[in-house]
């Protein structure tokens, strides 16, 4: 996901009822962004790769107008259709440039993977990583994952749900803007299968911490890392102590820039990985 600057802090919200009624005319109450836009044009390459790979890997969503939101009630995805089979399938969250999407799908052709990304220069990226690669089972949603998550998959249809390094929004005062809450923890039980796994991670400690309670704090699901520190100074620094709850690195979430920009910042990765009941 994107990082967030002081500039993109300034865009507060989303303002759906204003911005976003259906076209029957139905207004929805404003809700809080939890990622930041980047503005600025795109080089001609990534209108490029929109315009020749979109075709094949970006899914055509009804909006509500023009935004990142889709139509409620109209954009539920038809899995089997979209991807010719029927397999399980997993999705990710602020997929950015497709580094871990695609390369998971690549290496894993027997599963089907589905990438939400809001960040446009990122969707194009993604594709033309998708396609030099040659990757057949992926498709991309430019939308707002937390307000499409639940339209967009039926109860049950996702083998696993990932989010890495999601915009941490690191000032106190916007908190209430990170995506992971207990209202998305139950939106996210609702579209795992059971068995199924919510895997994250952040290099934002005090996100960790938030996700970990937020994550062992939803009924719908099992920590089997309770207890595990992330790392030997957590008991030092972690409000509660040598709580824990923490999973050894994901194998399938390759190296980023970002983890590679916490990591000389000296901040320390922590993941988690949650089933479902």
């Amino acid at each position: 996901m994107t990082v967030p600057t002081s500039q993109e802090q300034a865009v507060e919200h989303e303002v759906v009822g204003r911005e976003g009624a259906g076209r029957e005319g139905v207004t929805h109450p404003a809700r809080i962004r939890s990622f930041t836009r980047r503005g600025g044009r795109m080089p001609q390459r990534h209108h490029r790769a929109l315009a020749e790979h979109g075709p094949a890997y970006l899914l055509d969503l009804p909006r509500q107008e023009a935004g990142s939101m889709v139509q409620p009630g109209r954009s539920r995805l038809d899995l089997p259709t979209v991807f010719g089979r029927t397999s399980s399938v997993v999705a990710e969250i602020g997929s950015g440039s497709g580094d871990c999407v695609v390369a998971a799908a690549g290496s894993d052709t027997d599963r089907d993977y589905v990438a939400l990304e809001v960040w446009r220069p990122g969707v194009a990226q993604t594709l033309a990583k998708a396609a030099h690669a040659d990757v057949r089972n992926l498709r991309v949603a430019q939308v707002d994952a937390g307000q499409a998550l639940a339209e967009l998959f039926a109860p049950g249809s996702l083998e696993e749900l990932w989010i890495f390094f999601p915009d941490p929004w690191p000032k106190k005062k916007h908190h209430k803007r990170r995506l992971v809450t207990p209202d998305f923890a139950e939106t996210v039980a609702t579209v795992l299968r059971p068995g199924g796994t919510w895997r994250l991670a952040t290099d934002w400690a005090d996100y960790a911490w938030q996700m970990r309670d937020v994550v062992e704090g939803c009924e719908a699901f099992d920590n089997p890392h309770a207890g595990r520190l992330a790392d030997a100074g957590d008991p030092a620094v972690d409000p509660q102590g040598d709580r824990g709850g923490f999973a050894p690195r994901f194998a399938g979430r390759v190296l980023t820039r970002f983890e590679l920009t916490g990591a000389r910042a000296g901040r320390v990765v922590r993941d988690l990985a949650v089933v479902r009941r």
